[in-house]
């Protein structure tokens, strides 16, 4: 297959939390891909983009009808990356449930009304791409994260229960598993040196992954290339599972 089963002329994508840490990444990779892509997110960009922003608080479920019903009105919207997450640190005998609310309200609830929203419109065409961030922790269960883990854990069942309803249909539902990342949300692994070597040790690749290593995942997933690919969780890692 020559590289147009890769281009992404021509279509709309909408990532959350599109600005920072692996959004941007991904963001960059579907606009250099040729895509056209809105970001929703609470905070718009440090600096000039090519996308397109639309003010959404994922914690809130008519902030993401309205963005949902803004970023359609402009026309189709092909792809969907639910990459927006939050992560939140309690030992689980002391968890705060409103902390627990919190943490699945981002991850997961607002995960399923985009793809209610965005995958009505993609169903009715009988084409779309829609691609969700889960986690090594859906496979695994960390240590104090007993509600980000339990909720990516989610994610990945969602992902494979949307792909039995909607492969048929037209519509990829996948999932991106990125492992250890150099982005701020691990900030504190990487500067406690103990951990951070511990870590690094163990990735047959030798180095964190960055932002750009997923998105070439999520461009792969987007692009024709991956239209016989269905309701699986695709693990970036450096080989972090292998070992």
């Amino acid at each position: 297959m020559d590289d147009t089963g890769f281009s992404l002329t021509g279509k709309t994508a909408v990532v959350t939390g599109g600005f920072r840490g692996l959004g941007a990444g991904i963001t960059a990779a579907l606009l250099d891909a040729g895509a056209e892509v809105t970001v929703l997110s609470r905070g718009g960009p440090d600096a000039a983009t090519r996308a397109r922003w639309i003010q959404t608080d994922l914690a809130d479920e008519s902030s993401i009808a309205s963005a949902a019903e803004q970023a359609l009105s402009r026309g189709p919207v092909h792809i969907l990356v639910n990459n927006a997450g939050t992560q939140i640190r309690h030992p689980a005998v002391e968890f705060p449930l409103s902390d627990w609310d919190a943490v699945f309200q981002v991850n997961l609830r607002a995960v399923v009304q985009l793809c209610q929203l965005f995958g009505a419109p993609m169903l009715q065409r009988g084409a779309g791409k829609i691609i969700n961030l889960a986690s090594l922790l859906s496979f695994q269960g960390g240590v104090t994260v007993p509600a980000y883990s339990a909720s990516k854990g989610a994610i990945a069942q969602l992902t494979k229960a949307l792909c039995n309803e909607w492969a048929g249909r037209g519509v990829n539902v996948n999932a991106i598993a990125p492992g250890y990342m150099d982005t701020e949300m691990n900030a504190a692994l990487i500067a406690d040196p103990v951990r951070s070597r511990q870590i690094s040790e163990r990735i047959p690749a030798a180095r964190w992954g960055t932002p750009q290593d997923v998105g070439g995942a999520v461009v792969f997933l987007a692009s024709e290339a991956a239209a016989y690919i269905h309701g699986q969780v695709l693990v970036v890692d450096g080989g972090w599972m292998a070992r």
